[in-house]
Protein backbone atom coordinates (compact mmCIF):
# COMPACT_ATOMS: atom_id res chain seq x y z
CA UNK A 1 0.00 0.00 0.00
CA UNK A 2 1.24 3.25 -1.23
CA UNK A 3 1.54 6.16 1.73
CA UNK A 4 -0.88 8.77 1.35
CA UNK A 5 0.42 11.57 0.15
CA UNK A 6 0.97 15.45 2.16
CA UNK A 7 -1.05 16.99 -0.29
CA UNK A 8 -4.18 14.52 0.15
CA UNK A 9 -3.55 15.05 3.85
CA UNK A 10 -3.09 18.55 3.83
CA UNK A 11 -6.16 19.17 1.79
CA UNK A 12 -8.81 16.48 3.77
CA UNK A 13 -7.31 18.08 7.04
CA UNK A 14 -8.79 21.65 5.52
CA UNK A 15 -11.84 19.94 4.83
CA UNK A 16 -12.20 18.66 7.84
CA UNK A 17 -11.54 21.75 9.52
CA UNK A 18 -14.17 23.72 7.45
CA UNK A 19 -16.71 20.68 7.85
CA UNK A 20 -16.27 20.64 11.12
CA UNK A 21 -17.01 24.66 11.88
CA UNK A 22 -19.79 23.98 9.14
CA UNK A 23 -21.30 21.10 11.79
CA UNK A 24 -21.13 23.52 14.70
CA UNK A 25 -23.06 25.98 12.66
CA UNK A 26 -25.46 23.80 11.93
CA UNK A 27 -25.78 22.47 15.51
CA UNK A 28 -26.71 25.84 16.46
CA UNK A 29 -29.48 26.17 14.12
CA UNK A 30 -30.66 22.85 15.63
CA UNK A 31 -30.86 24.37 18.83
CA UNK A 32 -32.36 28.07 17.92
CA UNK A 33 -35.57 26.75 16.12
CA UNK A 34 -35.50 24.37 19.08
CA UNK A 35 -35.28 21.00 17.28
CA UNK A 36 -31.80 19.44 18.81
CA UNK A 37 -31.68 16.13 20.94
CA UNK A 38 -28.94 14.00 21.38
CA UNK A 39 -30.16 12.58 17.60
CA UNK A 40 -29.24 15.47 15.87
CA UNK A 41 -25.49 15.37 17.69
CA UNK A 42 -25.27 11.48 16.34
CA UNK A 43 -26.45 12.08 12.58
CA UNK A 44 -24.07 15.06 12.52
CA UNK A 45 -21.41 13.05 13.69
CA UNK A 46 -21.91 10.32 11.25
CA UNK A 47 -22.70 12.68 8.19
CA UNK A 48 -18.94 14.77 9.54
CA UNK A 49 -16.75 11.62 9.16
CA UNK A 50 -19.08 10.28 5.72
CA UNK A 51 -17.81 13.83 4.38
CA UNK A 52 -14.66 14.01 5.26
CA UNK A 53 -14.12 10.23 4.81
CA UNK A 54 -15.76 10.50 0.96
CA UNK A 55 -12.84 13.48 0.27
CA UNK A 56 -9.96 11.59 1.72
CA UNK A 57 -10.83 8.40 -0.50
CA UNK A 58 -11.39 10.49 -3.51
CA UNK A 59 -7.76 12.17 -3.00
CA UNK A 60 -6.67 8.66 -2.58
CA UNK A 61 -8.34 7.80 -5.88
CA UNK A 62 -6.67 10.59 -7.55
CA UNK A 63 -2.74 9.92 -5.93
CA UNK A 64 -3.36 6.81 -7.59
CA UNK A 65 -4.47 7.52 -10.94
CA UNK A 66 -1.63 9.39 -11.59
CA UNK A 67 0.37 6.00 -11.69
CA UNK A 68 -1.92 4.76 -14.33
CA UNK A 69 -2.46 5.20 -18.31
CA UNK A 70 -5.24 8.06 -19.09
CA UNK A 71 -7.74 5.30 -19.77
CA UNK A 72 -7.03 3.59 -16.46
CA UNK A 73 -6.95 6.17 -14.44
CA UNK A 74 -10.18 7.92 -15.91
CA UNK A 75 -11.81 3.94 -15.44
CA UNK A 76 -10.07 4.47 -11.36
CA UNK A 77 -12.21 7.52 -10.89
CA UNK A 78 -15.69 6.40 -12.35
CA UNK A 79 -15.41 3.60 -10.33
CA UNK A 80 -14.18 5.18 -7.07
CA UNK A 81 -16.94 7.66 -7.64
CA UNK A 82 -19.34 5.18 -8.18
CA UNK A 83 -18.35 3.71 -5.04
CA UNK A 84 -18.17 6.63 -2.58
CA UNK A 85 -21.41 7.69 -3.86
CA UNK A 86 -22.78 3.81 -2.74
CA UNK A 87 -21.01 5.06 0.32
CA UNK A 88 -22.78 7.99 0.98
CA UNK A 89 -26.27 6.42 -0.12
CA UNK A 90 -25.46 3.46 2.59
CA UNK A 91 -25.11 5.72 5.56
CA UNK A 92 -27.68 8.07 4.84
CA UNK A 93 -30.13 5.04 4.86
CA UNK A 94 -28.48 3.56 8.07
CA UNK A 95 -29.82 7.21 9.15
CA UNK A 96 -32.92 7.06 8.07
CA UNK A 97 -33.31 3.24 9.56
CA UNK A 98 -31.45 3.40 12.89
CA UNK A 99 -33.44 5.85 15.39
CA UNK A 100 -30.63 6.76 16.98
CA UNK A 101 -29.23 9.18 14.03
CA UNK A 102 -31.27 12.00 12.69
CA UNK A 103 -31.72 12.35 8.85
CA UNK A 104 -31.92 15.33 8.11
CA UNK A 105 -28.41 15.71 10.75
CA UNK A 106 -26.79 13.74 8.75
CA UNK A 107 -27.11 14.13 5.14
CA UNK A 108 -26.35 18.17 5.32
CA UNK A 109 -23.10 17.89 6.60
CA UNK A 110 -22.32 15.53 3.12
CA UNK A 111 -22.94 18.90 1.23
CA UNK A 112 -20.15 20.98 3.87
CA UNK A 113 -17.15 19.69 1.60
CA UNK A 114 -18.25 21.68 -1.48
CA UNK A 115 -18.70 24.72 0.65
CA UNK A 116 -15.52 24.33 2.08
CA UNK A 117 -14.20 23.67 -1.66
CA UNK A 118 -15.53 26.86 -2.93
CA UNK A 119 -14.39 28.92 0.41
CA UNK A 120 -11.15 28.20 -0.05
CA UNK A 121 -9.78 30.42 -2.63
CA UNK A 122 -11.50 33.29 0.03
CA UNK A 123 -10.16 31.65 3.58
CA UNK A 124 -6.25 30.47 2.36
CA UNK A 125 -4.61 32.92 -0.74
CA UNK A 126 -1.82 31.04 -2.16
Amino acid sequence: MKKIDKTVLKETGYIAVITFLLCLLMQSVFLIIGKWDYTVLCGTLLGFFAAVGNFLLMGITVQNALDKSEKEAADLMKLSQRGRLLLLFVVALIAYLVPVFNIIATVIPMTFPRIAIALRPVIIKD
